[in-house]
């Protein structure tokens, strides 16, 4: 396709990258722009609208993340074939396939054995359920009590929504703008690389060891004044990794440094997503950056991921911007359902089930972690329910473990940064792939299961690392 025909489809008004990433995405969602179809160069549409090729250029790189087009080299750029499946690539990536296996370690969800009984919550609240009015506080006084109470960190306001992901969403889109760049960790979690690719956002990516993302890294990172930074506190997903005090208090001086230094304006947004079963003690930025830090608490992995309901606490400002957007669309959380965490919070028999999730989870995971370390497989230490294992080949480990009945999550979609890529903070070049392990579903026999990842992952073969 040639400059004029692309110009006679689009009115291209709004010649930012924004406008133009926009209108584009237009045609190609409607159609008019089909699969395969070949762009003009950045050089052509730049001449043509009048606009500098760092412009365009900024409108294809956003098109590329959201997966809506590709580049193929000196061949130039194409409408991707699969543009018409949507956006989140990772996320969709990492579903798993139906067909069964004997053991699936694939999934990164909680045990649901372990999940306190809903019976008796469900039986008390329904006698009391209230309808409650538009016009209402947004989350029961009861349960804003609760959760004030353990909250980690002094925040203005705290309210809840629809999940982790939910408030992670909501509160990028408030704080982040197209072309923004965000700090990500690196391993991360596939969806925020997702929804930053939606935003036309840029990820930083940041390595982190067993205490989470690293310090030193991150005063790198700043230098190129991000917008944002995203992180998990405790039991990172893929890794497990969770921050010490002592980690938070260099992350929050690094931050502290460049606002001071350089003047930057940037919001902190963690993810505690496994809460109550993790078994390292609270941890957050918010001890040393209230005015800069949200945090967010899931309930999905101790009390179970249908009730889609995590606590959202920062800065009264930016969790009110939040909330009068939110009050747009789904307006707030069921109070049926904040009534039924609000009693699984504080019911005697559902904080014991917890704790013995907890338990349950932790010594899951040192069964597996030490099997696979004393079989020379190289694993952190790692808190919550997965596990980051090093492979030789991410797909044939797949293929392996798959003939063998055991499904694991490919580790390509958790890479914030593509290989060759640049990562903040890195001691050295990755020499291997990975695979992330469900280590909580793994209920029994971890030495047998060590064994077969052992094998798969062609550690044993190759005398290890």
């Amino acid at each position: 396709m040639d400059v004029s025909e692309l110009t006679s489809l689009a009115p291209f008004a709004d010649t930012t990258p924004r406008g133009i990433a926009a209108d584009l995405a237009r045609l190609v969602n409607n159609g008019e722009l089909e699969a395969g179809v070949r762009l003009p160069t950045v050089r052509e549409l730049a001449s043509s609208l009048g606009v500098s090729p760092a412009t365009i250029s900024q409108a294809w790189q956003a098109l590329a993340r959201a997966g809506l087009i590709e580049s193929r080299g000196r061949a130039g750029s194409f409408v991707r074939r699969d543009a018409s499946a949507g956006p989140a690539m990772r996320m969709r990536g990492m579903a798993p396939p139906d067909d069964p296996v004997r053991l699936d370690l694939s999934r990164g969800t909680p045990d649901p054995l372990l999940l306190p009984a809903l019976g008796p919550a469900l039986s008390r609240v329904s006698a009391r359920a209230d309808v409650g009015s538009y016009q209402a506080e947004p989350v029961i006084p009861a349960l804003a009590a609760v959760l004030r109470r353990s909250w980690p960190g002094e925040a203005e306001s705290i309210v809840v929504v629809d999940g982790a992901l939910d408030a992670i969403s909501r509160t990028l889109e408030q704080v982040v703008r197209f072309g923004d760049r965000v700090v990500v960790e690196h391993p991360g979690f596939p969806p925020f690389l997702d929804l930053l690719d939606l935003l036309g956002a840029e990820a930083v990516p940041v390595a982190i060891d067993e205490q989470g993302m690293s310090p030193e890294g991150l005063a790198v990172a700043l230098r190129r004044r991000p917008a944002a930074i995203l992180l998990q506190p405790r039991a990172q997903n893929p890794t497990g990794a969770s921050m010490t005090p002592a980690r938070a208090a260099a992350l929050a001086g690094a931050i502290r440094s460049a606002v001071d230094e350089h003047g930057l304006d940037l919001v902190v947004v963690e993810d505690d997503h496994s809460g109550l079963i993790s078994t390292e003690g609270d941890v957050t930025l918010g001890t040393h950056l209230p005015d800069r830090v949200v945090h967010v608490r899931s309930f999905s992995k101790s009390h179970g991921p249908d009730l889609r309901i995590a606590a959202v606490g920062g800065p009264r400002d930016l969790i009110g911007r939040i909330m009068a957007r939110r009050m747009l669309g789904p307006g707030w959380t069921s109070r049926m359902l904040q009534s039924i965490l609000l009693d699984l919070l504080t019911d005697g028999a559902a904080i014991d089930a917890v704790a013995e999730a907890r338990r349950a989870y932790y010594t899951r995971q040192r069964a597996l972690g030490d099997a696979l370390r004393s079989r020379g497989i190289p694993v952190m230490h790692a808190d919550g329910i997965n596990l980051w294992m090093p492979v030789l080949s991410e797909r044939s480990t797949l293929v392996q473990l798959a003939a063998a009945g055991i499904r694991v999550a490919g580790g390509t979609p958790f890479l914030a940064a593509a290989n060759g890529s640049p990562v903040a903070g890195a001691q050295r070049a990755d020499r291997h792939e990975f695979v992330r392990v469900t280590v909580g579903a793994v209920r029994e026999d971890a030495a047998a299961v060590a064994d077969a990842l052992a094998v798969a992952g062609q550690h044993l073969a190759a005398g290890g690392y």
